[in-house]
Parts: C-alpha cells; structure tokens; sequence
C-alpha cells in the first residue's frame, strides 16, 4: 500500500502472517515529534491486528568508553519515552538499549520478522533514518519509512 501524502510503503507481504500470530511493530526513538507520528500512524496501521508495538531508544556509547550512562541521561530518556508510551492507545513496551551504534542496538532488539517503523522529515539529502532504513532492509527486517512535517 502506498499513499503520495502519507509517504508511507509497506508491502502487503509484510502484513500476511499466520491467523493469530502477532505482528511485532518496533518504533525507533529519534526525535520526540517523529516518534510521536510513528506512534500515531501505528494505531492506524495496525487496526484489527494482533499488533505489540516496541518503542526502542538507542543510547550510542563511543568505542574508548565502557558501557554505562549516568543517572541523569538515562532517567530522561525513559521519561521521554514514557510519555510518549502513554499517549498511545495501544500498548507499547518501552526499551532503552546501550550499543556502539544505533544499528547495532536495534539489530539486538529486533526479533525476526518483526516491522521496523522509522519516521523522517523529508529532506532534500538523505537522512539518517533514511540510512538506517536501507541498512536495516538489507538485513532482512522489513521496514516502513513514513515522512512526517
């Protein structure tokens, strides 16, 4: 299905599944706007689905540094990620993970099979999250770009 205004591509293969089965939805954290339109368009994607939806905040930690963060940082960014948990309708499983990348961090959170929903801005450039699309897709994760204003 592709529609020219929402900017959104997902195959219909990607949504075919075993009656029953749950369609994981993992939802990276970026920025608090585009998170919150892909949370947004999720309930509407997801209508009469089996759907469990993971929202995924990935705190890169540079290569000299050992893992850890301090307090601070930590405890904002799962407050972040509450409140937008809790402005879905939907039940979402908030998950911070530490990794050298974000690509690497959501490469260990995925399951396989589940649906990666990234939101951009639509730039004359290609962003990250256009980047981390590709790269994930060439994984074999299936993954929706959405385009937000």
């Amino acid at each position: 299905m592709q529609s020219a205004h929402s900017g959104v591509w997902i195959g219909p293969a990607a949504l075919e599944g075993a009656p029953g089965a749950w369609l994981e939805v993992a939802i990276p954290y970026t920025y608090p706007e585009e998170t919150r339109a892909a949370l947004e368009r999720t309930v509407g994607l997801t209508a009469g689905l089996n759907a469990r939806i993971s929202l995924v905040a990935v705190q890169p930690i540079p290569y000299p540094a050992a893992f850890g963060c301090p307090v601070s940082t930590h405890g904002f960014l799962v407050a972040r990620l509450l409140e937008l948990s809790n402005a879905c309708p939907l039940p979402v499983t908030a998950v911070v993970v530490q990794a050298r990348s974000r690509e690497e961090g959501l490469r260990y959170t995925l399951r396989p099979g589940s649906t990666v929903l990234l939101a951009a801005r639509k730039r004359w450039w290609r962003t990250a999250e256009e980047r981390l699309a590709r790269r994930l897709a060439a994984a074999g994760q299936r993954v929706a770009l959405i385009y937000v204003r």
